[in-house]
Protein backbone atom coordinates (compact mmCIF):
# COMPACT_ATOMS: atom_id res chain seq x y z
CA UNK A 1 0.00 0.00 0.00
CA UNK A 2 2.76 2.25 0.87
CA UNK A 3 5.05 1.82 -2.50
CA UNK A 4 1.30 2.40 -4.38
CA UNK A 5 0.61 5.20 -2.85
CA UNK A 6 4.16 6.89 -3.48
CA UNK A 7 3.32 6.00 -7.45
CA UNK A 8 0.66 7.62 -7.04
CA UNK A 9 1.52 10.87 -5.87
CA UNK A 10 4.60 10.48 -7.98
CA UNK A 11 2.54 10.50 -11.20
CA UNK A 12 0.35 13.39 -9.84
CA UNK A 13 3.31 15.45 -9.20
CA UNK A 14 4.33 15.12 -12.18
CA UNK A 15 1.24 15.82 -14.11
CA UNK A 16 0.17 19.04 -11.84
CA UNK A 17 3.41 20.30 -11.64
CA UNK A 18 3.01 21.30 -15.47
CA UNK A 19 -0.67 21.49 -16.01
CA UNK A 20 -1.79 24.72 -14.49
CA UNK A 21 -3.64 23.24 -11.95
CA UNK A 22 -1.39 23.65 -8.82
CA UNK A 23 0.82 20.26 -7.38
CA UNK A 24 0.69 21.87 -4.32
CA UNK A 25 -2.84 21.74 -3.54
CA UNK A 26 -3.03 18.34 -5.25
CA UNK A 27 -0.75 16.42 -2.90
CA UNK A 28 -2.17 18.24 -0.27
CA UNK A 29 -5.86 17.29 -1.75
CA UNK A 30 -4.97 13.98 -1.93
CA UNK A 31 -3.35 13.21 1.07
CA UNK A 32 -5.60 14.88 3.77
CA UNK A 33 -9.11 14.70 1.93
CA UNK A 34 -9.25 11.71 0.04
CA UNK A 35 -6.59 9.74 2.02
CA UNK A 36 -4.08 8.66 -0.46
CA UNK A 37 -0.61 9.25 1.10
CA UNK A 38 -1.87 8.47 4.19
CA UNK A 39 0.80 5.44 4.78
CA UNK A 40 3.51 8.08 4.34
CA UNK A 41 5.01 8.69 7.72
CA UNK A 42 3.79 12.25 8.48
CA UNK A 43 7.58 13.22 9.53
CA UNK A 44 8.79 13.03 6.18
CA UNK A 45 5.84 14.55 4.31
CA UNK A 46 7.53 17.74 3.48
CA UNK A 47 11.05 16.48 2.59
CA UNK A 48 8.53 13.58 0.57
CA UNK A 49 6.89 16.43 -1.23
CA UNK A 50 10.41 18.26 -2.15
CA UNK A 51 11.28 14.93 -3.79
CA UNK A 52 8.87 15.02 -5.74
CA UNK A 53 9.42 18.61 -7.12
CA UNK A 54 13.05 17.13 -7.74
CA UNK A 55 11.73 14.66 -10.26
CA UNK A 56 9.84 17.41 -11.77
CA UNK A 57 12.92 19.35 -12.06
CA UNK A 58 15.00 16.80 -13.24
CA UNK A 59 11.78 16.68 -16.09
CA UNK A 60 12.40 20.02 -16.98
CA UNK A 61 16.19 19.75 -17.18
CA UNK A 62 16.12 16.80 -19.72
CA UNK A 63 13.42 18.18 -21.57
CA UNK A 64 14.63 21.64 -22.30
CA UNK A 65 18.70 20.11 -22.18
CA UNK A 66 19.34 21.91 -25.61
CA UNK A 67 17.40 25.05 -24.82
CA UNK A 68 19.13 25.54 -21.35
CA UNK A 69 22.24 25.48 -22.63
CA UNK A 70 21.97 27.71 -25.62
CA UNK A 71 20.52 29.92 -23.68
CA UNK A 72 23.04 30.43 -20.50
CA UNK A 73 25.92 30.38 -23.28
CA UNK A 74 24.24 32.77 -25.24
CA UNK A 75 23.18 34.54 -22.04
CA UNK A 76 26.79 35.40 -21.30
CA UNK A 77 28.53 35.22 -24.52
CA UNK A 78 25.71 37.32 -26.45
CA UNK A 79 23.55 38.96 -24.25
CA UNK A 80 21.88 40.75 -26.35
CA UNK A 81 20.96 37.89 -28.70
CA UNK A 82 17.24 36.48 -28.19
CA UNK A 83 18.65 33.67 -25.98
CA UNK A 84 20.89 35.73 -24.46
CA UNK A 85 18.79 38.12 -23.20
CA UNK A 86 15.77 34.87 -22.10
CA UNK A 87 18.46 33.79 -19.49
CA UNK A 88 18.59 37.44 -17.68
CA UNK A 89 14.44 37.57 -18.17
CA UNK A 90 14.42 34.12 -16.45
CA UNK A 91 16.82 35.53 -13.89
CA UNK A 92 14.34 38.36 -13.13
CA UNK A 93 11.48 36.91 -13.26
CA UNK A 94 12.66 34.23 -10.56
CA UNK A 95 13.45 37.39 -8.09
CA UNK A 96 9.82 37.94 -6.62
CA UNK A 97 8.95 34.54 -6.26
CA UNK A 98 12.87 34.24 -4.25
CA UNK A 99 12.29 37.04 -1.98
CA UNK A 100 8.64 36.37 -1.00
CA UNK A 101 9.41 32.72 -0.58
CA UNK A 102 12.19 32.93 2.03
CA UNK A 103 10.11 35.61 3.85
CA UNK A 104 6.77 34.18 3.78
CA UNK A 105 7.59 30.40 3.15
CA UNK A 106 6.95 29.60 7.09
CA UNK A 107 3.84 31.76 7.51
CA UNK A 108 2.16 30.91 4.15
CA UNK A 109 2.81 26.97 5.27
CA UNK A 110 1.35 27.12 8.66
CA UNK A 111 -1.38 29.49 7.90
CA UNK A 112 -2.88 28.41 4.64
CA UNK A 113 -1.26 24.60 3.84
CA UNK A 114 -4.21 23.13 6.46
CA UNK A 115 -6.78 25.57 5.57
CA UNK A 116 -8.90 23.85 3.08
CA UNK A 117 -11.29 26.28 2.19
CA UNK A 118 -8.63 28.65 1.26
CA UNK A 119 -7.10 25.79 -1.28
CA UNK A 120 -10.17 25.00 -2.61
CA UNK A 121 -11.26 28.66 -3.14
CA UNK A 122 -7.76 29.24 -4.87
CA UNK A 123 -8.46 26.94 -7.07
CA UNK A 124 -12.17 27.96 -8.53
CA UNK A 125 -10.84 31.36 -8.49
CA UNK A 126 -7.20 31.44 -10.25
CA UNK A 127 -9.06 28.82 -13.11
CA UNK A 128 -11.39 31.38 -13.81
CA UNK A 129 -8.43 33.87 -14.42
CA UNK A 130 -6.63 31.82 -16.36
CA UNK A 131 -9.57 31.01 -18.74
CA UNK A 132 -10.30 34.79 -18.85
CA UNK A 133 -6.78 36.00 -19.41
CA UNK A 134 -6.60 33.51 -22.58
CA UNK A 135 -9.98 34.33 -23.95
CA UNK A 136 -9.57 38.33 -23.55
CA UNK A 137 -5.59 39.29 -24.73
CA UNK A 138 -4.47 38.31 -28.53
CA UNK A 139 -1.95 35.56 -29.10
CA UNK A 140 0.41 38.34 -30.66
CA UNK A 141 3.34 37.72 -29.00
CA UNK A 142 6.77 34.97 -29.02
CA UNK A 143 9.49 34.58 -26.77
CA UNK A 144 11.64 36.15 -29.32
CA UNK A 145 9.90 39.38 -28.72
CA UNK A 146 9.49 39.26 -24.93
CA UNK A 147 10.40 42.55 -23.05
CA UNK A 148 12.04 42.65 -19.92
CA UNK A 149 8.65 44.61 -17.85
CA UNK A 150 7.06 41.58 -19.50
CA UNK A 151 9.87 39.10 -17.48
CA UNK A 152 9.32 40.81 -14.28
CA UNK A 153 5.49 41.08 -14.32
CA UNK A 154 5.11 37.04 -15.07
CA UNK A 155 7.31 36.93 -12.17
CA UNK A 156 5.26 38.97 -9.57
CA UNK A 157 2.54 37.10 -10.76
CA UNK A 158 4.98 33.88 -9.51
CA UNK A 159 4.67 35.10 -5.77
CA UNK A 160 0.79 34.27 -5.71
CA UNK A 161 1.77 30.57 -6.66
CA UNK A 162 3.35 30.47 -2.68
CA UNK A 163 -0.40 29.80 -1.73
CA UNK A 164 -1.53 26.46 -2.74
CA UNK A 165 -4.53 25.75 -4.84
CA UNK A 166 -2.91 29.11 -7.27
CA UNK A 167 -0.42 26.82 -9.54
CA UNK A 168 3.08 28.38 -10.54
CA UNK A 169 2.04 27.49 -14.19
CA UNK A 170 -1.73 28.61 -13.78
CA UNK A 171 -0.32 31.83 -12.42
CA UNK A 172 3.03 32.69 -14.53
CA UNK A 173 0.97 31.28 -17.63
CA UNK A 174 -2.29 33.45 -16.89
CA UNK A 175 0.34 36.48 -16.39
CA UNK A 176 2.05 35.90 -19.65
CA UNK A 177 -1.15 35.42 -22.04
CA UNK A 178 -2.19 38.98 -20.40
CA UNK A 179 1.16 40.39 -22.17
CA UNK A 180 0.11 38.58 -25.17
CA UNK A 181 2.17 35.85 -25.19
CA UNK A 182 1.08 33.34 -27.72
CA UNK A 183 -0.72 29.51 -25.76
CA UNK A 184 2.36 27.55 -26.51
CA UNK A 185 5.11 30.46 -25.74
CA UNK A 186 3.86 31.02 -22.50
CA UNK A 187 3.82 27.46 -21.35
CA UNK A 188 7.10 27.43 -22.67
CA UNK A 189 8.69 30.11 -20.42
CA UNK A 190 6.88 29.03 -17.54
CA UNK A 191 8.64 25.56 -17.97
CA UNK A 192 11.84 27.66 -18.23
CA UNK A 193 10.91 30.10 -15.05
CA UNK A 194 10.20 26.97 -13.51
CA UNK A 195 13.33 25.35 -13.43
CA UNK A 196 15.46 27.94 -10.89
CA UNK A 197 12.36 27.99 -8.38
CA UNK A 198 11.48 24.60 -7.89
CA UNK A 199 16.11 23.91 -8.00
CA UNK A 200 16.07 26.75 -5.09
CA UNK A 201 13.49 25.22 -3.14
CA UNK A 202 14.43 22.24 -3.43
CA UNK A 203 17.78 22.96 -2.04
CA UNK A 204 16.84 25.01 0.59
CA UNK A 205 14.75 22.30 2.04
CA UNK A 206 17.99 19.73 1.60
CA UNK A 207 20.04 22.28 3.73
CA UNK A 208 17.74 22.02 6.74
CA UNK A 209 19.77 19.53 9.12
CA UNK A 210 16.66 16.39 9.09
CA UNK A 211 16.41 16.64 5.52
CA UNK A 212 18.94 14.33 4.60
CA UNK A 213 18.51 12.00 7.93
CA UNK A 214 15.21 11.70 6.89
CA UNK A 215 16.12 10.75 3.22
CA UNK A 216 18.43 8.14 4.03
CA UNK A 217 16.29 6.10 6.41
CA UNK A 218 13.63 5.90 3.30
CA UNK A 219 15.67 6.14 0.63
CA UNK A 220 13.49 3.28 -1.10
CA UNK A 221 10.15 5.82 -0.86
CA UNK A 222 12.28 8.93 -1.85
CA UNK A 223 13.86 7.27 -4.98
CA UNK A 224 10.87 5.70 -5.96
CA UNK A 225 8.68 9.07 -5.72
CA UNK A 226 11.48 11.21 -8.12
CA UNK A 227 11.38 8.61 -10.77
CA UNK A 228 8.12 8.48 -10.86
CA UNK A 229 7.55 12.23 -10.60
CA UNK A 230 10.34 12.45 -13.25
CA UNK A 231 8.55 10.18 -15.90
CA UNK A 232 5.16 11.30 -15.39
CA UNK A 233 6.29 15.61 -15.99
CA UNK A 234 8.43 14.22 -19.09
CA UNK A 235 5.03 13.38 -20.43
CA UNK A 236 3.15 15.88 -19.47
CA UNK A 237 5.63 18.38 -20.61
CA UNK A 238 5.23 17.16 -24.20
CA UNK A 239 1.60 16.54 -24.18
CA UNK A 240 0.92 20.17 -22.81
CA UNK A 241 2.94 22.02 -25.32
CA UNK A 242 1.40 19.72 -28.30
CA UNK A 243 -1.75 20.55 -26.62
CA UNK A 244 -1.90 24.52 -26.69
CA UNK A 245 -0.89 24.29 -30.45
CA UNK A 246 -5.16 23.86 -31.14
CA UNK A 247 -6.20 23.95 -27.74
CA UNK A 248 -6.89 26.57 -24.98
CA UNK A 249 -6.89 26.71 -20.94
CA UNK A 250 -11.11 25.82 -21.12
CA UNK A 251 -10.81 22.01 -19.55
CA UNK A 252 -8.67 23.32 -16.91
CA UNK A 253 -10.41 25.52 -15.92
CA UNK A 254 -13.77 23.25 -15.41
CA UNK A 255 -11.56 21.03 -13.92
CA UNK A 256 -10.25 23.34 -11.58
CA UNK A 257 -13.83 24.37 -10.54
CA UNK A 258 -15.13 20.74 -10.65
CA UNK A 259 -12.35 19.79 -7.98
CA UNK A 260 -12.83 22.79 -5.93
CA UNK A 261 -16.39 22.73 -5.52
CA UNK A 262 -15.89 18.57 -4.56
CA UNK A 263 -13.46 19.49 -2.13
CA UNK A 264 -16.01 22.06 -0.14
CA UNK A 265 -18.30 19.25 -0.36
CA UNK A 266 -16.33 17.35 0.99
CA UNK A 267 -15.42 19.29 3.98
CA UNK A 268 -19.30 20.18 4.92
CA UNK A 269 -20.07 16.39 5.27
CA UNK A 270 -16.35 15.21 7.06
Amino acid sequence: MLYLQVIILGILQGIAEFLPISSSAHLIIFRDIFGIGSAIPNEITLAFDIALHLGTLLAICCFFFKDFLNIVIKGFTKPKSDDGKMMWFILLASIPAAIFGILLEETIENAVRGNYVVIAVALIFMGIVIYLCDQKFKQGKSLQKMTWIDALLIGCAQVFALIPGFSRSGTTIAAARSRNLNREDAAKFSFYLSAPVVAGAVLLTFLKGSTMTLISANISIFILGVFISFVAGLICIKFLLKYLKTHDFKIFMWYRVALGVIVLLCLLVM
